[in-house]
């Protein structure tokens, strides 16, 4: 059994790419059922936001894992994997497991040490959990990657200063305007990353800021959070008359602004309009640059705006990196120890097993035990094989990280008679996606 991570971030694909392989919320539960059903895939993990998109799997076979992995990108996209495979990173066991620290802590973000991929991964993870996509290995793992994600952030200060995608427009209005107290901000878009970008306008003295979203309600709400205008879809071309920056990051699969629809707008201005996409895919039709007086941003023009406060997080993230390794190892070490689950059920079955035909050996010579005695006794036989039990497990826990595991493991399971046991355990697992690799079970586990 494998880890694998497939996909591609800001760092190895431009936006163009990555708009085009976008995962969209509600198809999420089938594309991950989908790969779920792919052969060689035993559990997975679908990230799919702006600047990345990930694949996280366990297989029980790298080279057909990986295959299959690709298969069900080109399928999914319907494009052909020779117009994407080049861009893709591939990583596998030990080096995926670090990969997805490094993503939950933001280490590997835009914007190093941003939050927001934690609750992406989080989300992610909650999402392919409740739909039975994941199992003992993503479960403890991706579990273990947001408790991790958490501490860093709180005990660190790779966050301060934060500097966001949605921080990064910000910071960019800063370069092109003293202040924000004249100016008219042109949200469009109700979700998440607007949210954002509209609390730190605030936070820097934005006057008026106006939300326009498809749903008026949703603009409504977000717009009384911060004191803001909120207007109905249709009357987005007067908005954009009155604005002097507009930061849009819909869910829209295609453009919302295009040249066409935004030129005879431009005629009438007198002052330059800026103007930042967020979105992926991109909101903003690329030709609107060629428009006089407008100054178009997009996702990938951001990176150069947030160096200056990099430093600090560059620093703390050398801490982090540190904490990475300790977790990896913790977690490789509980990886080892999950091949030896099934030989501690079989040990205490068999012991138990023992324990009861004991105490009805006894009932039948005593039958004048009262039921006070009977459990009296049954309380202190568990405890004599609880206290027996205890050391043989402790060490069987240790076998399973020697360099000597496989060879130690079987003299275990020949030393106790195991294997009856291993083979009803092995059964009783089989077929289920959250089982502790039954498909091994029947032969003492390991796992890479």
């Amino acid at each position: 059994m494998h880890i694998l991570t497939i996909g591609f971030s800001h760092k190895t694909a431009s936006v163009e790419l990555r708009e085009r392989l976008v995962f969209q919320e509600d198809r999420l539960t089938m594309a991950l059922r989908s790969l779920r059903d792919m052969k060689s895939i035993l559990e997975c993990v679908i990230i799919s936001t702006c600047n990345r998109m990930e694949l996280y799997v366990v297989v029980d076979q790298l080279h057909t894992g990986e295959y299959y992995s690709k298969a069900f990108l080109e399928s999914w996209f319907r494009i052909p994997k020779e117009e994407f495979q080049e861009y893709l990173y591939i990583k596998q066991d030990q080096e995926a497991v670090h990969h997805l620290f490094r993503v939950v802590c933001g280490l590997d973000s835009l914007v190093i040490g941003e939050t927001q991929i934690l609750g992406q991964m989080k989300t992610a993870f909650l999402q392919a959990q409740e739909i039975g996509t994941t199992g003992t290995v993503f479960n403890m793992l991706f579990k273990q990657a947001v408790t991790f994600g958490k501490k860093v952030h709180s005990e660190t200060e790779i966050g301060q200063n934060a500097v966001s995608v949605s921080y990064a427009a910000v910071e960019l209005g800063k370069k092109l305007f003293s202040s924000f107290q004249s100016q008219t901000i042109l949200l469009i878009g109700a979700g998440k990353m607007t949210e954002l970008t509209a609390k730190h306008f605030a936070s820097n003295g934005a006057a008026r800021v106006i939300v326009i979203n498809r749903t008026l309600a949703k603009a409504e709400e977000l717009a009384n959070r911060f004191h803001g205008e909120a207007r109905p879809w249709e009357e987005l071309l007067p908005s954009l008359a009155e604005a002097d920056i507009v930061v849009s990051s819909t869910g829209a699969e295609q453009a919302v602004i295009t040249k066409e629809l935004i030129g005879p707008v431009i005629e009438n201005r007198r002052t330059p309009l800026f103007i930042i996409d967020i979105a992926v895919p991109r909101d903003i039709e690329p030709s609107v640059h060629e428009l006089d007086q407008v100054f178009l941003y997009d996702i990938d023009d951001l990176h150069g705006i947030v160096e200056a406060n990099m430093k600090l997080r560059h620093q703390e993230a050398e801490k982090v990196l540190e904490w990475i390794q300790l977790e990896c190892d913790k977690f490789h070490e509980w990886l080892q120890t999950l091949g030896v689950v099934p030989l501690i059920t079989a040990l205490r079955e068999k012991a138990i097993s023992i324990q009861e035909e004991a105490l009805l050996r006894i009932e039948r010579k005593l039958p004048e035990l009262t039921e006070h005695q009977r459990r009296v006794l049954n309380k202190h036989t568990k405890s004599i094989i609880n206290q027996m039990l205890r050391d043989p497990i402790v060490r069987m826990k240790e076998l399973a990280v020697s360099p000597q595991k496989d060879e130690a493991l079987d003299l275990f399971v020949h030393l106790f008679a195991l294997e009856n046991e291993l083979q009803k355990t092995g059964d009783a697992c089989e077929g289920k996606v959250d089982t502790d690799v039954a498909k091994t079970l029947r032969k003492t586990i390991s796992i890479s």
